[in-house]
């Protein structure tokens, strides 16, 4: 595991207490890349057995924090040349510039033959793609090739040959851009001729070592697989079970009337287990039944009792076991990453206080060198200014101390508020009191309410009415009403807070917003129509129409009446927790990138042009489906009749949204049917594999970090009210997250690491 290897970095040079120790031969040191060496005591402070500047270890300790606080391991080179390479790969604009080659060599699926640049990817339409011309997109490829190497050479001699080879990933990405590189080189000597692009299969690996978050995520999936696996197996133990049943009890009879259930779900036993297994996603409830049940009510006891114990238990278990297994490896696995942000928080103490005295007795860290490392640390200003106000209360850091106030990183940022405006008049001031209440606040709901109540029953008066019948002067009439008093109370609460205090609430600001936008079409309109009258004639007007104006106006206000959402506690947590679920997941939502780019790139190799329309059925532009020619008999329910013909895998794009459609499993088993026939009946094992990992998989450990998101955070405010809920800006990440599980764990690590320490000095004595 990872960590036992950080904590096995720790035990170097016969000391398992001092996690900043290392030495040449531990770090892979060469002539050309020196290497620190530190004692426990900080007896020997050198690099290859010169002295070091000041500068280094300032340099040093800088890099050690920045690692701490995103945390990255500290197994790298820290010399001084490798440490200004080192900040500089990791700067924004480097990471960015990564990011964007990582996007960009993704993004080439869709340009790339098969073109998913159409107009639609219905086969009838004929709609022509653009195709790039041959060296265009293998161009980009190859500079995106390129920044990769360069990414992986730099990797490689920061952390070192003895680091390299122990890191699985790094070898893999090895192995992946080789790979890469000889497939274009066959697509440069085909002239773009080739039929399979093996590159194309594997550049999801790109996205993947680029995040630790991503790997760790991984890492979990992988080791909750056996679990999951021994329900899954339990499942299919259950579909054969019944499979085996229904094909007993849905025989074929020589009443032809009686033999609907037989001819339809049960013929044969392909035929029987899908349609169990699509039963199971109650994709096709109550269809599976309907033949069986018109003859004898008592058959559907046989369908109800597979989808309770199939739909209801297992699946619901499957759930429940994903959540909870899955909860407990990422735990060990984020218990690392404290442990990382623990260690370089010691190497950094390690450093400044061999800088400070190489014989003193008892190793401490004067403030003045604190702050200077930490005016030059690359990090937030607020958790800068926390950290230094923490270190001047103290004239010098003993370990412990210098430990506490990095505690700093792991804490919420309290939002203060900017204080109010002071007036010298008597009626100001009561003004002010007046219009900085909540009452203010509860008023301009209700009246956003009401807003809402009158637009709804214009809607509702006027849903059967065209456009050119509708008269939207009266609604235009009631919303000038409503956004005059949306201005009244803009106005007055900047009065009240200031116009810096007004724009410290989020809310203000998307209320504020919203208001000037609606104000800026309202005078548009007068602009345009002058006053609004019923005896105009909008079509009169080059421009558009007021009724267009009017909706766009309407939907404004319909969007505005979200700002009741901070003021209505339990609303506002389940919203910070849909907010933070879209900033902080990132990585469950790289991992399903790669699954759906893997598997539509396999979708578009196995079945790329299967399914293709009858030659006399055509649809003609601009047309309905009235318009649609065709000779051509179709069942009912069938892919043909519904008119699915625009799912398929002729193009990336296409393959992308024909496998959300499988992962949704709403009618699933119109695909299913329709690549079995146009294909083979195998076809049916991809897609099953497919929604074993996007529906099974995917889906349960989202839902599982939903739930773990809203206990965190309803746990923390439960016992808040609706002004702290505000005031508090929630940085959950999945670290934060289990911090106060693993915090625990880190600091039994940290004292058995301390005391085996202790006891190795006492042999060495």
């Amino acid at each position: 595991m990872e960590s036992e290897r950080l904590l096995s970095a720790g035990s170097v040079n016969g000391s398992s207490g001092d996690y900043g120790s290392w030495s040449d031969a531990d770090r892979g040191g060469s002539a050309g890349g020196r290497r620190m060496s530190y004692s426990v005591a900080g007896e020997s402070c050198s690099v290859d057995g010169e002295a070091v500047d000041e500068d280094v270890y300032i340099q040093q300790a800088v890099v050690f924090i920045e690692d701490a606080i995103q945390y990255r391991s500290i197994n790298h080179r820290v010399d001084s040349r490798s440490l200004r390479l080192y900040r500089w790969y990791y700067s924004r604009i480097c990471q960015w510039g990564l990011g964007l080659t990582i996007a960009v060599v993704l993004l080439l699926a869709f340009v790339e033959r098969p073109s998913s640049l159409s107009m639609s990817s219905d086969p009838r339409r004929h709609s022509p793609s653009w195709e790039p011309p041959c060296g265009l997109t293998e161009s980009i490829e190859a500079v995106c090739l390129l920044v990769f190497t360069l990414d992986l050479a730099v990797k490689s001699y920061l952390i070192g040959w003895e680091e390299f080879r122990k890191t699985k990933w790094l070898i893999g990405y090895t192995a992946v851009i080789s790979v890469s590189v000889i497939d274009w080189m066959l697509s440069a000597s085909m002239v773009c001729d080739e039929k399979l692009r093996v590159r194309r299969l594997i550049r999801p690996f790109f996205l993947l070592q680029n995040s630790s978050l991503m790997k760790k995520t991984l890492k979990c999936i992988k080791r909750t697989l056996p679990e999951i696996a021994s329900v899954i197996l339990l499942l299919a133990l259950h579909l054969c079970l019944f499979t085996m049943i229904g094909m007993l009890l849905f025989v074929k009879t020589e009443d032809p009337k009686k033999n609907g259930e037989w001819d339809t779900y049960f013929r044969d036993l392909p035929t029987s287990l899908t349609s169990l297994l699509v039963l199971l996603t109650t994709a096709n409830n109550p269809d599976v039944m309907i033949p069986a049940y018109s003859l004898n009510r008592a058959y559907s006891l046989f369908f109800i009792t597979f989808s309770v114990i199939g739909t209801y238990c297992l699946m619901n278990l499957l759930t429940a076991i994903i959540y909870n297994q899955f909860r407990g490896y990422l735990l060990m696995s984020v218990q690392t990453s404290i442990i990382r942000r623990r260690l370089g928080i010691r190497a950094a103490f390690q450093v400044l206080s061999c800088r400070g005295s190489r014989q003193a007795a008892e190793e401490s860290v004067c403030v003045a060198a604190v702050l200077k490392v930490m005016s030059k640390v690359t990090m937030k200003s607020y958790y800068r200014e926390a950290v230094c106000k923490e270190a001047r209360q103290h004239q010098t850091l003993d370990r412990e101390q210098f430990r506490k106030i990095f505690d700093e990183l792991d804490k919420d940022r309290i939002k203060e508020h900017p204080p109010l405006p002071q007036y010298s008049s008597a009626v100001l001031q009561r003004l002010q009191l007046l219009f900085s209440h909540y009452y203010l606040t509860l008023l301009g709901n209700a009246v956003a309410l009401a807003n809402v109540i009158c637009i709804c029953t214009v809607l509702v008066l006027n849903s059967e009415k065209s456009t050119a019948e509708r008269d939207s002067y009266i609604m235009e009439i009631i919303n000038l009403g409503f956004i005059l008093y949306y201005l009244f109370e803009m106005c007055v609460k900047i009065f009240a807070f200031g116009w810096r205090g007004y724009v410290s609430y989020r809310n203000n600001v998307f209320d504020g917003f919203l208001t000037v936008l609606l104000l800026v079409l309202q005078i548009s309109i007068f602009a345009t129509y002058r006053f609004p009258s019923s005896h105009g004639d909008p079509s009169s007007y080059n421009v558009t129409s007021l009724w267009e104006m009017v909706r766009f106006i309407n939907m404004l206000i319909v969007f505005r009446f979200l700002r009741i959402i901070p003021d209505i506690k339990l609303m506002a947590l389940v919203a910070s927790t849909l907010v933070d679920l879209v900033k902080n997941l990132r990585a469950f939502a790289g991992i399903l990138v790669v699954v759906y780019y893997v598997f539509a790139v396999l979708g578009i190799w196995l079945f790329e042009g299967a399914i293709k329309p009858p030659p006399d059925m055509s649809i003609l532009s601009n047309s309905t489906m009235e318009n649609i020619t065709s000779n051509y008999s179709m069942e009912c329910g069938t892919y043909e009749q519904l008119d699915y013909w625009p799912n398929n895998f002729n193009d990336f794009a296409a393959s992308i949204i024909l496998l959300y459609d499988i992962m949704v499993v709403n009618n699933w088993q119109v695909f299913l049917e329709a690549f079995s026939k146009y294909t083979t009946p195998w076809s049916k094992v991809y897609f099953v594999c497919w929604w074993l990992t996007s529906s099974v998989m995917w889906v349960n450990l989202f839902v599982a970090l939903i739930l773990e998101n809203f206990i965190y955070k309803w746990d923390r405010s439960h016992s808040c009210s609706v002004t702290d809920v505000e005031r508090i800006r929630y940085e959950t990440s999945v670290q934060l997250m289990f911090k106060y599980v693993t915090i625990m764990g880190c600091m039994t690590i940290m004292g058995c690491m301390t005391i085996m320490g202790c006891m190795t000095l006492r042999d060495l004595n």
